[in-house]
Protein backbone atom coordinates (compact mmCIF):
# COMPACT_ATOMS: atom_id res chain seq x y z
CA UNK A 1 0.00 0.00 0.00
CA UNK A 2 2.75 2.46 0.88
CA UNK A 3 4.68 1.55 -2.28
CA UNK A 4 1.64 2.37 -4.43
CA UNK A 5 1.21 5.79 -2.81
CA UNK A 6 4.88 6.57 -3.29
CA UNK A 7 4.69 5.74 -7.00
CA UNK A 8 1.60 7.92 -7.42
CA UNK A 9 3.29 10.86 -5.70
CA UNK A 10 6.36 10.50 -7.93
CA UNK A 11 4.26 10.50 -11.07
CA UNK A 12 2.41 13.64 -9.82
CA UNK A 13 5.70 15.42 -9.18
CA UNK A 14 6.93 14.57 -12.67
CA UNK A 15 3.73 15.94 -14.22
CA UNK A 16 4.02 19.23 -12.22
CA UNK A 17 7.70 19.57 -13.22
CA UNK A 18 6.86 19.10 -16.89
CA UNK A 19 4.09 21.71 -16.68
CA UNK A 20 6.48 24.16 -15.01
CA UNK A 21 9.08 23.64 -17.72
CA UNK A 22 6.47 24.21 -20.41
CA UNK A 23 5.27 27.41 -18.74
CA UNK A 24 8.85 28.69 -18.43
CA UNK A 25 9.48 27.98 -22.12
CA UNK A 26 6.29 29.85 -23.06
CA UNK A 27 7.27 32.88 -20.97
CA UNK A 28 10.73 32.81 -22.52
CA UNK A 29 9.23 32.83 -26.00
CA UNK A 30 6.98 35.77 -25.10
CA UNK A 31 9.92 37.77 -23.74
CA UNK A 32 11.96 37.03 -26.84
CA UNK A 33 9.10 38.24 -29.01
CA UNK A 34 8.86 41.42 -27.00
CA UNK A 35 12.59 42.04 -27.42
CA UNK A 36 12.29 41.50 -31.15
CA UNK A 37 9.44 44.04 -31.32
CA UNK A 38 11.40 46.64 -29.31
CA UNK A 39 13.00 49.49 -31.31
CA UNK A 40 16.62 48.98 -32.26
CA UNK A 41 17.53 52.68 -32.39
CA UNK A 42 17.15 55.67 -30.08
CA UNK A 43 17.68 56.11 -26.35
CA UNK A 44 15.08 53.58 -25.34
CA UNK A 45 16.68 50.86 -27.45
CA UNK A 46 20.11 51.76 -26.10
CA UNK A 47 18.87 51.34 -22.56
CA UNK A 48 17.02 48.13 -23.40
CA UNK A 49 13.61 49.62 -22.44
CA UNK A 50 10.24 50.09 -24.11
CA UNK A 51 9.17 53.57 -25.25
CA UNK A 52 7.90 55.72 -22.37
CA UNK A 53 4.46 57.35 -22.34
CA UNK A 54 4.28 61.06 -23.12
CA UNK A 55 4.77 63.27 -20.07
CA UNK A 56 1.81 65.37 -18.95
CA UNK A 57 1.77 69.13 -19.51
CA UNK A 58 -0.43 71.85 -18.01
CA UNK A 59 -2.53 71.65 -21.18
CA UNK A 60 -2.98 67.85 -21.09
CA UNK A 61 -2.83 67.02 -17.38
CA UNK A 62 -6.64 67.22 -17.05
CA UNK A 63 -8.04 64.39 -19.13
CA UNK A 64 -10.65 64.94 -21.82
CA UNK A 65 -13.05 62.70 -19.90
CA UNK A 66 -12.75 64.91 -16.80
CA UNK A 67 -13.08 68.11 -18.83
CA UNK A 68 -16.26 66.78 -20.44
CA UNK A 69 -18.08 66.57 -17.09
CA UNK A 70 -20.62 69.23 -16.13
CA UNK A 71 -19.85 71.67 -13.30
CA UNK A 72 -22.25 69.80 -11.02
CA UNK A 73 -20.59 66.46 -11.82
CA UNK A 74 -17.13 67.97 -11.31
CA UNK A 75 -18.10 69.47 -7.98
CA UNK A 76 -19.55 66.17 -6.77
CA UNK A 77 -16.54 64.16 -8.03
CA UNK A 78 -14.09 66.62 -6.44
CA UNK A 79 -15.88 66.44 -3.10
CA UNK A 80 -15.92 62.65 -3.18
CA UNK A 81 -12.24 62.43 -4.15
CA UNK A 82 -11.40 64.90 -1.38
CA UNK A 83 -13.28 62.85 1.21
CA UNK A 84 -11.63 59.62 0.00
CA UNK A 85 -8.12 61.16 0.20
CA UNK A 86 -7.60 61.11 -3.56
CA UNK A 87 -6.17 64.60 -3.47
CA UNK A 88 -3.75 64.51 -6.43
CA UNK A 89 -3.59 60.84 -7.43
CA UNK A 90 -4.36 58.61 -9.22
CA UNK A 91 -4.22 60.45 -12.53
CA UNK A 92 -7.65 61.11 -14.00
CA UNK A 93 -9.49 60.58 -10.72
CA UNK A 94 -8.30 63.06 -8.11
CA UNK A 95 -9.56 66.24 -6.47
CA UNK A 96 -7.04 68.54 -8.14
CA UNK A 97 -8.01 67.55 -11.68
CA UNK A 98 -11.70 67.89 -10.92
CA UNK A 99 -11.17 71.32 -9.32
CA UNK A 100 -8.97 72.47 -12.23
CA UNK A 101 -11.61 71.42 -14.76
CA UNK A 102 -14.26 73.16 -12.65
CA UNK A 103 -12.14 76.30 -12.48
CA UNK A 104 -11.87 76.28 -16.28
CA UNK A 105 -15.66 76.30 -16.46
CA UNK A 106 -16.28 78.67 -13.53
CA UNK A 107 -13.21 80.93 -13.08
CA UNK A 108 -14.93 83.20 -10.55
CA UNK A 109 -15.68 80.40 -8.05
CA UNK A 110 -13.73 81.47 -4.95
CA UNK A 111 -14.30 78.12 -3.21
CA UNK A 112 -12.59 76.21 -6.03
CA UNK A 113 -9.60 78.57 -6.00
CA UNK A 114 -9.31 78.20 -2.22
CA UNK A 115 -9.39 74.39 -2.46
CA UNK A 116 -6.63 74.39 -5.09
CA UNK A 117 -4.47 76.66 -2.93
CA UNK A 118 -4.91 74.25 -0.01
CA UNK A 119 -3.87 71.29 -2.17
CA UNK A 120 -0.74 72.89 -3.66
CA UNK A 121 1.73 72.37 -0.74
CA UNK A 122 1.10 68.64 -0.47
CA UNK A 123 1.27 68.25 -4.28
CA UNK A 124 4.70 69.89 -4.21
CA UNK A 125 5.83 67.36 -1.60
CA UNK A 126 4.41 64.46 -3.64
CA UNK A 127 6.26 65.75 -6.73
CA UNK A 128 9.55 65.74 -4.83
CA UNK A 129 8.88 62.22 -3.55
CA UNK A 130 8.17 60.94 -7.08
CA UNK A 131 11.34 62.62 -8.34
CA UNK A 132 13.41 61.08 -5.54
CA UNK A 133 12.24 57.55 -6.37
CA UNK A 134 12.95 58.19 -10.10
CA UNK A 135 9.25 58.03 -10.99
CA UNK A 136 9.61 60.84 -13.50
CA UNK A 137 6.33 60.40 -15.39
CA UNK A 138 4.42 60.78 -12.15
CA UNK A 139 6.64 63.68 -11.05
CA UNK A 140 5.94 65.47 -14.34
CA UNK A 141 2.21 64.80 -14.04
CA UNK A 142 2.14 66.30 -10.56
CA UNK A 143 4.29 69.22 -11.73
CA UNK A 144 1.82 69.84 -14.55
CA UNK A 145 -0.99 69.97 -11.96
CA UNK A 146 0.97 72.54 -9.97
CA UNK A 147 1.80 74.61 -13.04
CA UNK A 148 -1.80 74.58 -14.27
CA UNK A 149 -2.99 75.62 -10.81
CA UNK A 150 -0.48 78.46 -10.49
CA UNK A 151 2.17 78.91 -13.18
CA UNK A 152 3.91 81.55 -11.04
CA UNK A 153 4.26 79.26 -8.01
CA UNK A 154 7.84 79.54 -6.69
CA UNK A 155 8.30 75.74 -6.70
CA UNK A 156 7.54 75.29 -10.43
CA UNK A 157 10.95 76.18 -11.88
CA UNK A 158 12.81 74.53 -9.02
CA UNK A 159 10.93 71.26 -9.57
CA UNK A 160 11.44 71.43 -13.34
CA UNK A 161 15.18 71.80 -12.91
CA UNK A 162 15.50 69.13 -10.24
CA UNK A 163 13.36 66.62 -12.20
CA UNK A 164 15.41 67.20 -15.36
CA UNK A 165 18.66 66.76 -13.43
CA UNK A 166 17.46 63.59 -11.69
CA UNK A 167 16.15 62.17 -14.98
CA UNK A 168 19.46 62.83 -16.71
CA UNK A 169 21.35 61.23 -13.85
CA UNK A 170 19.10 58.16 -13.94
CA UNK A 171 19.57 57.87 -17.72
CA UNK A 172 23.34 57.95 -17.29
CA UNK A 173 23.21 55.28 -14.65
CA UNK A 174 20.85 53.18 -16.80
CA UNK A 175 23.30 53.35 -19.70
CA UNK A 176 26.10 52.33 -17.42
CA UNK A 177 24.14 49.43 -15.99
CA UNK A 178 22.67 48.38 -19.38
CA UNK A 179 19.35 47.37 -17.85
CA UNK A 180 17.45 44.70 -19.70
CA UNK A 181 13.83 45.14 -20.75
CA UNK A 182 12.78 42.68 -18.07
CA UNK A 183 14.72 44.57 -15.39
CA UNK A 184 13.25 47.89 -16.51
CA UNK A 185 9.75 46.41 -16.45
CA UNK A 186 10.38 45.13 -12.94
CA UNK A 187 11.74 48.53 -11.94
CA UNK A 188 8.65 50.27 -13.34
CA UNK A 189 6.39 47.80 -11.54
CA UNK A 190 8.27 48.42 -8.32
CA UNK A 191 8.00 52.17 -8.88
CA UNK A 192 4.26 51.82 -9.41
CA UNK A 193 3.90 49.90 -6.15
CA UNK A 194 6.00 52.44 -4.26
CA UNK A 195 4.07 55.29 -5.86
CA UNK A 196 0.71 53.87 -4.85
CA UNK A 197 1.80 53.16 -1.30
CA UNK A 198 3.53 56.51 -0.82
CA UNK A 199 0.75 58.50 -2.43
CA UNK A 200 -1.93 56.66 -0.49
CA UNK A 201 -0.20 57.27 2.83
CA UNK A 202 0.75 60.85 1.95
CA UNK A 203 -2.74 61.71 0.78
CA UNK A 204 -4.35 60.16 3.84
CA UNK A 205 -2.01 62.17 6.07
CA UNK A 206 -2.62 65.32 4.02
CA UNK A 207 -6.37 64.80 4.29
CA UNK A 208 -6.04 64.45 8.06
CA UNK A 209 -3.92 67.60 8.20
CA UNK A 210 -6.43 69.52 6.12
CA UNK A 211 -9.29 68.27 8.28
CA UNK A 212 -7.36 69.34 11.37
CA UNK A 213 -6.69 72.78 9.86
CA UNK A 214 -10.33 73.17 8.89
CA UNK A 215 -11.44 72.03 12.35
CA UNK A 216 -8.99 74.49 13.93
CA UNK A 217 -10.35 77.25 11.70
CA UNK A 218 -13.91 76.25 12.64
CA UNK A 219 -13.01 76.19 16.34
CA UNK A 220 -11.30 79.58 16.06
CA UNK A 221 -14.31 81.04 14.24
CA UNK A 222 -16.58 79.61 16.94
CA UNK A 223 -14.32 81.04 19.66
CA UNK A 224 -14.35 84.45 18.01
CA UNK A 225 -18.12 84.29 17.60
CA UNK A 226 -18.50 83.32 21.26
CA UNK A 227 -16.20 86.20 22.25
CA UNK A 228 -18.17 88.56 20.01
CA UNK A 229 -21.45 87.43 21.54
CA UNK A 230 -20.00 87.75 25.05
CA UNK A 231 -18.72 91.25 24.25
CA UNK A 232 -22.12 92.14 22.81
CA UNK A 233 -23.80 90.71 25.93
CA UNK A 234 -21.52 92.68 28.22
CA UNK A 235 -22.06 95.84 26.18
CA UNK A 236 -25.84 95.30 26.31
CA UNK A 237 -25.61 94.71 30.07
CA UNK A 238 -23.50 97.88 30.45
CA UNK A 239 -25.97 99.91 28.42
CA UNK A 240 -28.88 98.43 30.41
CA UNK A 241 -27.12 99.26 33.69
CA UNK A 242 -26.45 102.80 32.43
CA UNK A 243 -30.08 103.12 31.36
CA UNK A 244 -31.30 101.89 34.74
CA UNK A 245 -28.90 104.25 36.55
CA UNK A 246 -30.08 107.16 34.39
CA UNK A 247 -33.69 106.18 35.12
CA UNK A 248 -32.90 105.92 38.84
CA UNK A 249 -31.23 109.33 38.85
CA UNK A 250 -34.13 110.84 36.90
CA UNK A 251 -36.61 109.28 39.31
CA UNK A 252 -34.58 110.61 42.25
CA UNK A 253 -34.47 114.06 40.65
CA UNK A 254 -38.21 114.02 40.06
CA UNK A 255 -38.83 112.82 43.61
CA UNK A 256 -36.59 115.55 45.00
CA UNK A 257 -38.41 118.11 42.89
CA UNK A 258 -41.75 116.75 44.07
CA UNK A 259 -40.66 116.83 47.69
CA UNK A 260 -39.30 120.35 47.29
CA UNK A 261 -42.55 121.47 45.70
CA UNK A 262 -44.49 119.81 48.49
CA UNK A 263 -42.24 121.42 51.08
CA UNK A 264 -42.65 124.79 49.51
CA UNK A 265 -46.36 124.28 49.30
CA UNK A 266 -46.51 123.15 52.94
CA UNK A 267 -44.03 125.77 54.22
CA UNK A 268 -45.14 129.37 53.60
CA UNK A 269 -42.55 132.03 52.75
CA UNK A 270 -42.30 135.70 53.62
CA UNK A 271 -44.24 136.50 50.47
CA UNK A 272 -47.16 134.50 51.84
CA UNK A 273 -47.46 136.75 54.92
CA UNK A 274 -50.54 138.98 54.99
CA UNK A 275 -50.34 141.77 57.60
CA UNK A 276 -53.44 142.55 59.67
CA UNK A 277 -51.97 145.19 61.93
CA UNK A 278 -48.56 146.88 61.81
CA UNK A 279 -48.64 149.82 64.25
CA UNK A 280 -45.80 152.30 63.78
CA UNK A 281 -43.07 152.46 66.39
CA UNK A 282 -42.91 155.27 68.91
CA UNK A 283 -40.26 157.91 68.10
CA UNK A 284 -37.81 158.18 71.00
CA UNK A 285 -38.12 161.66 72.67
CA UNK A 286 -34.37 162.19 72.82
CA UNK A 287 -34.03 161.53 69.08
CA UNK A 288 -37.03 163.76 68.41
CA UNK A 289 -35.51 166.65 70.37
CA UNK A 290 -32.17 166.24 68.62
CA UNK A 291 -33.77 165.71 65.22
CA UNK A 292 -32.05 162.38 64.72
CA UNK A 293 -33.35 160.02 62.06
CA UNK A 294 -32.37 156.41 61.23
CA UNK A 295 -33.53 152.91 60.37
CA UNK A 296 -33.57 149.52 62.05
CA UNK A 297 -33.78 146.06 60.40
CA UNK A 298 -35.62 143.58 62.60
CA UNK A 299 -35.80 139.82 62.17
CA UNK A 300 -38.86 138.08 63.63
CA UNK A 301 -40.95 134.94 63.37
CA UNK A 302 -44.65 134.88 62.56
CA UNK A 303 -46.40 132.00 64.30
CA UNK A 304 -49.24 129.90 62.88
CA UNK A 305 -51.72 132.18 64.66
CA UNK A 306 -50.20 135.28 63.08
CA UNK A 307 -48.50 136.59 66.25
CA UNK A 308 -44.86 137.76 66.25
CA UNK A 309 -42.14 136.13 68.35
CA UNK A 310 -38.36 136.14 68.51
CA UNK A 311 -38.01 139.72 67.34
CA UNK A 312 -34.40 140.94 67.29
CA UNK A 313 -32.38 143.75 65.75
CA UNK A 314 -30.22 142.69 62.83
CA UNK A 315 -28.91 146.09 61.79
CA UNK A 316 -29.42 149.64 63.13
CA UNK A 317 -28.33 153.04 61.88
CA UNK A 318 -27.48 154.77 64.14
CA UNK A 319 -26.87 151.93 66.61
CA UNK A 320 -29.04 151.56 69.74
CA UNK A 321 -31.02 154.76 69.19
CA UNK A 322 -34.15 153.25 67.73
CA UNK A 323 -33.59 149.53 68.62
CA UNK A 324 -35.99 149.27 71.56
CA UNK A 325 -38.88 151.08 69.90
CA UNK A 326 -38.43 149.09 66.68
CA UNK A 327 -38.56 145.73 68.50
CA UNK A 328 -41.51 146.83 70.66
CA UNK A 329 -43.45 147.90 67.58
CA UNK A 330 -42.78 144.62 65.68
CA UNK A 331 -43.92 142.54 68.67
CA UNK A 332 -47.31 144.22 68.38
CA UNK A 333 -47.73 143.36 64.72
CA UNK A 334 -50.32 140.78 63.68
CA UNK A 335 -50.63 138.66 60.48
CA UNK A 336 -53.10 136.25 59.02
CA UNK A 337 -52.62 132.69 60.30
CA UNK A 338 -50.12 130.59 58.30
CA UNK A 339 -49.58 126.81 57.92
CA UNK A 340 -46.15 126.93 59.53
CA UNK A 341 -44.00 129.55 61.31
CA UNK A 342 -42.26 131.97 58.93
CA UNK A 343 -39.12 133.89 59.81
CA UNK A 344 -38.61 137.14 57.92
CA UNK A 345 -36.94 140.55 58.14
CA UNK A 346 -38.36 144.04 57.86
CA UNK A 347 -36.66 147.48 57.87
CA UNK A 348 -38.33 150.25 59.91
CA UNK A 349 -37.49 153.90 59.16
CA UNK A 350 -37.45 156.64 61.79
CA UNK A 351 -37.67 160.27 60.68
CA UNK A 352 -38.82 163.36 62.67
CA UNK A 353 -42.27 164.49 61.67
CA UNK A 354 -43.49 161.03 60.59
Amino acid sequence: MNTTNTRRAARGSQRRLAAGIALALALGAMLAACKQDAPTTGPAADAGTTPAAAAATPETVVSAEVSALTPEQLREAASKAYQESRLYAPGGDNAMEYYLALRDKQPADAGVSSALVDLLPMTVIATEQSRDRADFLEAKRLLALIEKTDASHPAVQRLKDSIAAAEADTARRAQQQQLTAEQETQRQQQLELERRDQQRLAQEQAARDLAAQQQAATDEAARQETARQEAARQEAARQEAARQEAARQEAARQEAARQEAARRQATPSAADLRAISTPAPRFPPEALRSGTSGEVQVEFTVGVDGSVTNARVVRADPPRVFDREAVNAVRRWRFEPVAAPVTTRRTINFAPGD
